[in-house]
């Protein structure tokens, strides 16, 4: 009879051990997510074998190129398999090793990769990428150094930055720790920072460098298509000055040995200490975009908050002696004795630099929100932990008397709002994928004020308008963490964008936000203003006109923003009228969490197929003014 047990015995303990296997091979789901996203949105290549646009295990079913750790994904290796179009806005957020290399990537690398805190190592070399060349990288600690050894020498990630489009000027780069520069056959500008000629290979050759006068900190490169540059050349030739004179110098190192030794070790190190403390006094935020671009904005319902699209351009932190100066008044006073449990370690500017930064604007014309110093730093404190790829970054504030301003990271395309509504001879129109990333992200952004934040955030003021657009047109939610300002925020959000439960401020709730981004969602489906008085009256108001037609294929077709001129794929179109219905319903109760809003969004990017059918082309997508700085 034993033998006959140990059948089905062995049964099951294969079945636990194929359980336990599987389970311990989940990948996590954002990571599958991320992938299902990235697999889409390249047209679902079939030479990723094993990838799949919805669901799936990356780690656990061996997809082409990847592996991982544990459930989470490290690497991700697509190197020379011929694969067109972006490179996707959103990638596994614990990825350590990327390598996109000897494929057909266009447009630019996505600013999303600044909030990939873990990863070493990205390879886009021989693509055919373009745009700017921001301080994504600066953000990252653990991307100054490419782990890819070569004898005993540490290879650094910007080596492979050649042989692509990138532009503007390379100042981001100048704090970086580079051992090996190679920018050849890009678009840059302007000058050399000093600090990047001591690199051992640097290579500057087939780009545009300025010829005038270099700035102080700057040095004069070569434009010659050779691989080196004068540079390199200079560096060589002082070396061989450096050596002949240390050589000369030996026979006097002999006579002063003996008073040499005498001298502390410490005297060196305190000079160098004295020129890093300087360095790090004088350093500043190089500008990326011309001092004449999109006019800065301020919020009259919000005073504090004087920048909307913010201030990246010219900026100088103010040296850390003046700052001891605050101990010394009741402003300081007050601030340290409230918050010196949780210091907060944002970048303080003065008045003035902000100021010269922006072309002299008028601070006297902010109205005072009445608020106290100490209230101010809590905003400030509060703020600067919201960090999220679809959130407008905080940058620093100013705390000058009478002059609060918090600082934001500058968005160079505007807001949604302008985007959609202004008629202007810059503005193309947004292709249905860019409308549905744009959908993606923000709700994204909103989920994580209502989900991850403990305690919640309702941001109160989720519109158009504070959706602000980067490079590659990803959103990023503005005015998080302010409903501090929002005493009644039917007055701040505007027509069109109230919920029916927002009689009275207290009202407003988490759900109040859903519904708002529902109206969002609606006029990037329409192309309409939420409240418009030139339309016929029972057009004026967006949710009023729109909502009864959202179950009706035929007059959903007819409700499409006409710039979309028909591209669009029907299914996905229909999904994502189905997230609005559910959003803008008028009982607050039936709208749906945020969470849930998101996952209906990433099923209607699987389910579209407007890249096959324009070739995964967005360029239709993009502002047409000054485009020779953004590529």
């Amino acid at each position: 009879m034993a033998p006959y047990l140990s059948l089905p015995l062995l049964l099951i303990i294969s079945v636990v051990i194929s359980i336990a296997i599987g389970a311990l091979a989940k990948t996590d789901q954002p990571d599958v997510s991320a992938l299902n996203v990235m697999y889409s949105s390249l047209n679902s290549p079939s030479q990723l074998t094993g990838w799949s646009s919805s669901g799936g295990d990356p780690c656990g079913k061996g997809w082409k190129g990847i592996k991982c750790s544990g459930s989470s994904v490290t690497e991700i290796d697509v190197s020379e398999n011929n694969i067109h179009g972006d490179i996707p806005y959103q990638l596994p957020p614990n990825a350590v090793h990327i390598n996109l290399a000897r494929n057909a990537f266009t447009g630019g690398v996505p600013y999303s990769i600044s909030q990939m805190t873990d990863l070493e190592y990205l390879n886009v070399a021989s693509n055919q990428l373009n745009g700017q060349l921001t301080d994504m990288f600066g953000k990252l600690p653990k991307l100054s150094v490419l782990l890819w050894y070569q004898g005993s020498v540490i290879q650094p990630l910007l080596r492979y930055l050649q042989n692509n489009q990138f532009s503007s000027t390379v100042n981001v780069l100048g704090t970086l720790p580079l051992e090996d520069l190679n920018l050849e056959n890009n678009q840059f500008t302007g000058w050399i920072p000093s600090k990047l000629k001591g690199i051992d290979n640097l290579q500057v050759g087939g780009n545009s460098w300025s010829s005038g006068t270099a700035p102080p900190g700057m040095v004069k490169a070569s434009n010659t298509g050779s691989g080196g540059n004068s540079l390199k050349g200079n560096s060589i030739v002082n070396g061989v000055a450096i050596a002949a004179a240390v050589i000369a110098v030996l026979v006097v190192a002999l006579i002063l040995l003996t008073f040499m030794k005498k001298r502390s070790s410490s005297s060196a190190h305190y000079l160098d200490g004295r020129f890093d403390e300087q360095l790090s006094q004088n350093r500043t935020f190089t500008p990326l975009v011309s001092d004449d671009q999109k006019e800065l904005k301020h919020s009259s319902s919000i005073s504090m908050k004087a920048f909307e699209r913010s201030l990246s351009t010219g900026l100088k932190r103010q040296p850390s002696e003046p700052r001891k100066s605050f101990n010394d008044n009741e402003f300081a006073n007050k601030v340290h004795s409230k918050r010196s449990t949780n210091p907060i370690t944002m970048t303080s500017y003065s008045l003035e630099d902000l100021r010269a930064a922006t072309g002299g604007f008028s601070a006297e014309t902010i109205n005072d929100s009445g608020g106290s110093s100490s209230e101010f730093m809590e905003l400030v404190s509060g703020v600067s932990k919201l960090h999220h790829p679809n959130i407008s970054e905080l940058l620093g504030y100013c705390s000058e008397p009478g002059h609060p301003l918090l600082v934001y990271e500058f968005q160079r395309n505007g807001s949604l709002h302008d985007f959609l509504h202004l008629s202007d001879e810059y503005s193309k129109p947004l292709t249905w994928d860019t409308r549905i990333k744009i959908a993606l992200g923000t709700a994204r952004a909103v989920e994580y004020l209502h989900e991850v934040c403990s305690p919640s955030i309702t941001h109160k003021n989720i519109s158009s308008a504070n959706i602000l657009l980067d490079e590659e047109l990803n959103p990023h939610l503005s005015e998080c963490g302010l409903t501090v300002f929002y005493e009644d925020p039917s007055e701040n959000l505007g027509p069109g964008y109230n919920a029916p439960e927002c009689i009275k401020p207290s009202s407003y709730t988490m759900k109040s936000d859903i519904y708002c981004f529902g109206v969002v969602m609606l006029e990037l489906l329409t192309g309409r203003k939420p409240y418009d008085s030139s339309k016929p009256r029972m057009e004026q108001s967006l949710v009023r006109w729109a909502t009864p037609q959202l179950h009706d294929i035929d007059a959903l077709a007819q409700m499409v923003d006409p710039a979309l001129r028909g591209l669009y794929p029907p299914k996905s179109l229909s999904r994502f009228a189905d997230v609005i219905a559910l959003c803008v319903q008028s009982e607050p109760e039936f709208r749906p969490p945020m969470s849930e809003v998101v996952q209906a969004l990433v099923r209607c990017v699987q389910h579209t197929s407007i890249n096959k059918r324009l070739g995964g082309d967005l360029s239709a997508s993009r502002r047409s003014d000054d485009s020779d700085s953004y590529y």
